[in-house]
């Protein structure tokens, strides 16, 4: 007796290793020269807006690139049936559907480059001209992540439909080029986030509450950095500075440890929470155009205090009342949103930290490069798996009991400046 679970887990397979396919055969086409050469007329064809370039080249593209790759999943999709046929003769028909998924990538590939009318509107999603409406996708390829591999990095957003081989390869965000600012600069952690930033080549902003000028030890070479000096409160200050930048890491913070008074609970709050929630809010309001939505992206250091205890009540308190306020705002965030989740790392503000924060702000950068939107770096098994169902329901129960905010965040964005809002 057939079991249709088995065939659909093989039609599911097959599907699955057709976009493998197809991922790959994109990525050997930016390195292996005779498919560069046919792959650099995908590149040639569109304008930053999306429009093409011209209608002939358009063709031309889609003979050169997208029917060979398409050719070429079918291939290996057929051999797969054949090894299906082969190994579970009884459910080998189910490797069927990876060969019909293709096909249909295959016949509209020749209908666009035959320049079948409406052919492109229907099927090459991915490269219509318009405003995004939706920040770049994580699990799955929209409009917004795939333009980044036009306009972005072209060594970098690989993926076709599913991301998984650009988060597993370290594709699903670049660094290079990117301006990133980092608050508590002057602290261990954001020295060293600085510091690997830096080295996966990104233009780095110190912003720190100190006198001192930030510099970086590189391989035994001490690099000055541009350091922004700034305190909790005045963060209207950056907002011209703001503009600029594509990425903002908000990394600044203060551990009151066991004091309970007025000023240390005013304190606490204040730094640990409104200000970083203050400079999220401007950051948004940088969010304008089609590139700033694919590119911009705000990090922010919530802790593992959200959800486990700190041995500090204000520290934790604060830090969770921030953290609820992200998941909240992230919901209607005009750009990417990322929570670092980070366990006791040895610091002067916690000087019994078990972490190296090196290798905290290694396991940072790494997982922002596989585009992990809740960064989780702890030794504590139990944050693994606590985090992610608070993080669900708290971000299911506002979905559900709060209204939409995002004609309030593009309102503010169309006005000609930040301090046009401020103001």
């Amino acid at each position: 007796m057939v079991n249709y679970w088995i065939v659909g887990a093989v039609a599911i397979a097959s599907v699955f290793w057709a976009e493998i396919i197809r991922d790959f055969y994109h990525v050997a086409s930016h390195y292996v020269p005779p498919l560069q050469k046919l792959h650099n007329w995908h590149h040639r064809v569109f304008r930053p807006n999306l429009t093409a370039v011209s209608e002939t080249i358009y063709k031309q593209a889609h003979w050169r690139h997208d029917v060979p790759e398409a050719a070429a999943m079918m291939v290996l999709g057929l051999l797969l049936w054949v090894l299906a046929y082969f190994v579970m003769p009884a459910y080998h028909w189910g490797a069927a559907a990876g060969c019909i998924y293709t096909l249909g990538f295959l016949l509209s590939a020749i209908a666009r480059a035959c320049g079948i009318k409406g052919a492109d509107e229907l099927t090459d999603i991915t490269h219509q001209p318009g405003e995004f409406q939706t920040t770049p996708g994580n699990w799955f390829v929209n409009k917004p992540y795939h333009w980044r591999h036009h306009f972005d990095n072209q060594n970098a957003y690989y993926c076709g439909t599913f991301t998984l081989i650009d988060k597993l390869m370290g594709t699903a965000l670049s660094l290079k080029g990117k301006t990133v600012a980092v608050t508590g600069a002057s602290g261990t952690l954001g020295r060293l986030l600085l510091k690997h930033l830096h080295k996966a080549g990104a233009k780095v902003i110190a912003l720190s509450s100190g006198n001192e000028e930030i510099t970086l030890n590189v391989g035994g070479e001490i690099l000055p950095v541009k350091t922004v000096i700034w305190h909790a409160g005045a963060e209207a200050d950056l907002a011209q500075l703001l503009e600029k930048i594509d990425i903002l890491v908000i990394n600044h913070g203060i551990n009151v440890q066991g004091e309970r008074t007025g000023e240390a609970i005013a304190n606490s709050y204040e730094i640990n929470t409104f200000s970083a929630w203050r400079l999220m809010e401007l950051f948004f309001l940088t969010v304008r155009t089609n590139e700033n939505i694919a590119c911009k992206e705000v990090w922010i250091n919530t802790s593992e205090a959200e959800v486990i205890p700190a041995v500090s009540p204000l520290y934790e308190l604060s830090k969770r009342a921030l953290g609820d306020l992200v998941t909240l705002r992230r919901l209607d965030a005009p750009c990417i949103v990322r929570k670092l989740i980070l366990g006791p790392f040895k610091s002067n503000l916690n000087p019994i930290g078990i972490m190296s924060p090196d290798w905290v702000a290694q396991q940072i950068v790494k997982q922002a490069k596989a585009d992990v939107r809740n960064i989780i770096v702890t030794i504590n098994p139990l944050t693994f798996i606590v985090f992610p169902v608070k993080e669900f329901f708290v971000s299911l129960y506002f979905q559900i009991f709060s209204r939409k905010a995002i004609s309030e965040i593009k309102e503010g964005a169309e006005k000609s400046t930040v301090e046009a809002k401020i103001n």
